[in-house]
């Protein structure tokens, strides 16, 4: 009932053993195939869920309420994933799902090999002396004041992990806005669009009353981003360090 537990699901082994995925879960490509039971924020589809009969419906920190009581009321055993705040974290759900579905001994490998890049990367950038400003844009809707991923997020945690420092850590909350005069200040270095998917270019952010001034822009360090990648806490969080780090 949420991307994330999806791409856990078929991560560890599980795949061919889930029956239902949330509107919203898109990866791998395999999941498109299973039946959608709506969710994603909206209502969830009760009697194609009852009609599947599950064993173990996977719910998350963001699943309504209602949601897991309603499913509980039917009589479905639900557990909720937790919010990792770190990689271990996040390791340790991969774990848990594979111990739930059947797939420990096969998921410890791969985990390992998640942790290996992990070290790859980290080994390569805890040397670096000139670490450069990373503002990670998730809403432009307001151009003079974007909203931005604040600290003890997962975009947080993996600029810093990739060498560079993040605007938005100084920011108040995991989520906020920042005016363009203080991004004036800040002057990023990089600016990593994750609301690309919604059709801002490096074309726009040029074009964007006040932004010319900034590093980023003059030197057209402007790169889109697969915010799918650090959003949804998964496996695929190592994709979005290593993208983060090449950039």
């Amino acid at each position: 009932m949420a991307p994330s537990n999806t791409e856990i699901l078929f991560f560890v082994g599980a795949g061919e053993q889930v029956v239902g995925r949330d509107t919203v879960s898109d990866y791998p490509a395999a999941a498109l195939a299973v039946t959608d039971i709506g969710g994603g924020f909206g209502e969830l589809a009760m009697e194609t869920i009852i009609a599947a009969e599950p064993d173990l419906v996977l719910a998350s920190d963001i699943t309504a309420p209602e949601q897991i009581a309603a499913l509980q009321d039917v009589g479905l055993s639900v557990y909720v994933v937790p919010d990792p705040a770190t990689l271990d974290d996040m390791y340790a759900n991969l774990r848990t799902v594979a111990q739930m579905t059947g797939h420990e001994a096969e998921a410890e490998p791969l985990i390992a090999g998640l942790q290996a890049r992990v070290t790859d990367v980290t080994e390569k950038t805890a040397t670096v002396v000139e670490r450069p400003v990373v503002f990670y844009e998730l809403d432009s809707t307001d151009p003079n004041a974007p909203w931005t991923a604040g600290p003890a997020t997962f975009v947080d945690t993996l600029i810093t992990m990739s060498g560079g420092d993040n605007v938005g850590a100084a920011l108040d909350g995991a989520w906020a806005q920042i005016s363009i005069e203080q991004l004036l200040v800040e002057n990023p270095d990089i600016i990593v669009l994750g609301d690309s998917a919604y059709g801002v270019t490096p074309e726009n952010v040029t074009s964007r009353a006040g932004w010319e001034a900034l590093a980023a822009v003059q030197s057209g360090a402007i790169y889109p981003f697969d915010d799918n990648l650090v959003s949804r806490p998964g496996p695929r969080l190592v994709d979005g360090l290593e993208a983060m780090a090449r950039l």
